[in-house]
């Protein structure tokens, strides 16, 4: 195999390499004991690699899957990878975004559209690799610099200046990335993935307002055609 060959090769396999699939094991135990509470009708997962199973949430009726390719979105759907998501404002009860702010064109504006399609009271879900880590001069490598990572602590700070609440913040998997399932550490602080979890504000109902009951009109006072109450 020519050297190109190996450098497309390593470029295409990075979110197949075992590492990468043994950390993405660990985010979803991590994250399916809060996003099993998710009750609605429907969620959105969007990743990086085709046929990646969604979590199995028992209160949540079906997943729309997504996964973020060169030429834009693929899956249940087809689109662009630079234009909005194909879906109607609060659409979802539940989106999760694993790994694909790492390879979007535009990752901002694509967790503002994450935020747009999450129905008021929706849960959100980030995943990626932690850029302050063991893991990120291999991930570097293995991508040739074509991804970013990102801090969850900035993308937090974007989520709460649209409203949008944080949860929690969890440092998953192994300090270093192995292929071998018995090397490294496992867990926080220091593992080499990050899950991100926050929650899109409830619209709160209008109170109705306590109206003081009103004298009886005088008679002749009434529309024509109003019906009068007994006790009048």
């Amino acid at each position: 195999m020519s050297q190109g060959s190996r450098r497309l090769h390593r470029d295409r396999d990075i979110y197949a390499s075992t590492p990468l699939r043994q950390l993405a094991d660990a985010q979803t135990r991590a994250m399916l004991p809060q996003l099993q509470r998710s009750a609605g009708t429907c969620a959105l997962s969007l990743g990086v690699r085709a046929g990646e199973a969604p979590p199995a949430l028992p209160l949540v009726g079906f997943w729309t899957q997504l996964w973020l390719g060169d030429d834009g979105f693929h899956g249940d759907v087809r689109a662009a990878g630079d234009e909005p998501l194909p879906f109607l404002d609060e659409t979802f009860d539940v989106v999760l975004l694993r790994h694909a702010l790492e390879v979007a064109q535009a990752p901002e504006a694509l967790l503002d559209e994450a935020i747009r399609v999450l129905a008021p009271g929706g849960s959100l879900v980030l995943t990626g690799v932690h850029p302050v880590s063991g893991w990120a001069p291999w991930f570097y490598w293995r991508a040739r610099g074509r991804q970013a990572l990102r801090l969850p602590l900035r993308l937090g700070y974007r989520l709460q200046r649209q409203g949008v609440e944080i949860a929690w913040v969890r440092r998953v998997g192994r300090v270093l990335p192995s292929p071998a399932a018995s090397r490294g550490r496992r867990g926080a602080p220091w593992g080499g993935g990050y899950v991100l979890m926050a929650r899109k504000p409830s619209r709160l109902a209008t109170p109705f307002q306590r109206v003081p009951a009103r004298a009886p009109l005088p008679r002749g006072r009434l529309s024509p055609g109003t019906r009068r109450s007994s006790a009048m």
